[in-house]
């Protein structure tokens, strides 16, 4: 193996640390609990306008998964706190409800104690592999489609309770940056929010961009294109996709962190300002408001660092939050995280009846 060859091989490593990291696949299912009653899964389409019109073409119809709890048929009056879980890059929110064992997860949680709820799994999903639940003309806003198109939906198709601290927000990779970003920038509607596992909370450095490594890039004009990519390689275009758009650049209407072979400066320092460790100062304010913060990840994850440094920065600001690294990869262990974690602590945390 050549140095050259070697150093290229280091740096998309090295590009998975902070780039929209791993498929999600080979989670261990936790065992089935005893007593546990049925949920319904309702697959659904939602209409986000703040998507509609993008450049690339990403329809504006997406599919949505609703789990409802046990008794939801057969209280009508009854209403129930919401949690919306996002999906890591790579897959979308069917791929992601398998990998995390739904519905026998979500009823495992259900029979161990935790109050009943609805859970929501929308689907951002591109044709680069993911949105980054970010702000962008390219894909389309899937920052303010959760936030407030989807929330907007569910709660007037179901019996939600209407108030932000009967809502959660959580996810898992791409889905942990994405309850990072959106939680920091609205914090009117969510009262708790758990990232898992979050990716992509550091800026990239430019010393980490091998042009030579990151040059097939440059050959991509349509989404079959895309398709063809090595993994790390097809998360950049997503990366360039949400973060550095450029209306004025078809056909994929994006800037590459790469161009003729030199690193792009100027398209990095836009990647590195939607990093939520660049931006955290920001937002501390609104931080505060939540009742509740959780952050984990495994221990054979090379994600735990940044995780840790965010933790580090909102102790540092006497923002409560749990941290916890557990035994696991990046994957491994989710499904288990999510029943007897994520649910129990959206239980403990967010409201049964409207406040006021």
């Amino acid at each position: 193996m050549t140095g050259d060859f070697l150093r290229r091989v280091l740096t998309i490593a090295l590009l998975a640390t902070s780039a929209p990291l791993l498929a999600q696949t080979g989670t261990n299912t936790p065992p089935v609990v005893a007593g546990a009653k049925p949920v319904t899964i309702e697959r659904i389409k939602v209409h986000a306008p703040t998507i509609f019109g993008n450049l690339e073409g990403e329809t504006a119809e997406r599919d949505v998964l609703v789990a409802l709890p046990p008794g939801y048929a057969v209280n009508p009056r009854k209403r129930y706190p919401v949690v919306y879980a996002l999906h890591g890059y790579s897959i979308g929110a069917d791929q992601w409800s398998k990998e995390i064992h739904v519905p026998q997860t979500i009823e495992g949680a259900f029979a161990q104690g935790a109050a009943d709820m609805i859970i929501v799994f929308p689907d951002s999903k591109t044709i680069h592999n993911g949105s980054m639940y970010s702000m962008s003309p390219t894909t389309g806003d899937f920052e303010t489609f959760i936030a407030r198109d989807l929330v907007r939906y569910i709660d007037t198709h179901y019996r939600t309770i209407p108030d932000r601290l009967s809502r959660g927000l959580a996810g898992h990779s791409m889905g942990g940056y994405g309850t990072a970003r959106i939680g920091m920038r609205h914090p009117e509607m969510f009262g708790a929010i758990y990232m898992m596992s979050p990716c992509c909370l550091s800026a990239r450095p430019a010393g980490q961009m091998d042009p030579v490594a990151l040059a097939p890039l440059e050959a991509v004009k349509t989404p079959a294109d895309s398709a063809k990519l090595p993994f790390m390689l097809r998360a950049q275009l997503a990366s360039a996709a949400a973060w550095s758009p450029n209306p004025k650049n078809p056909p994929l209407y994006l800037d590459l962190p790469v161009k003729n072979g030199a690193v792009q400066p100027d398209v990095l320092a836009k990647w590195a300002a939607n990093a939520p460790l660049s931006f955290v100062d920001q937002y501390v304010g609104n931080l505060r408001q939540y009742r509740a913060i959780a952050i984990d990840v495994g221990d054979q994850d090379g994600l735990k660092v940044d995780a840790g440094k965010l933790h580090e920065v909102l102790d540092s600001y006497g923002i409560a939050n749990a941290f916890e690294i557990y035994p696991g990869t990046h994957v491994s262990n989710v499904a288990f995280r999510f029943q007897n974690n994520v649910i129990p602590f959206f239980s403990k945390n967010l409201a049964p009846r409207a406040q006021r």
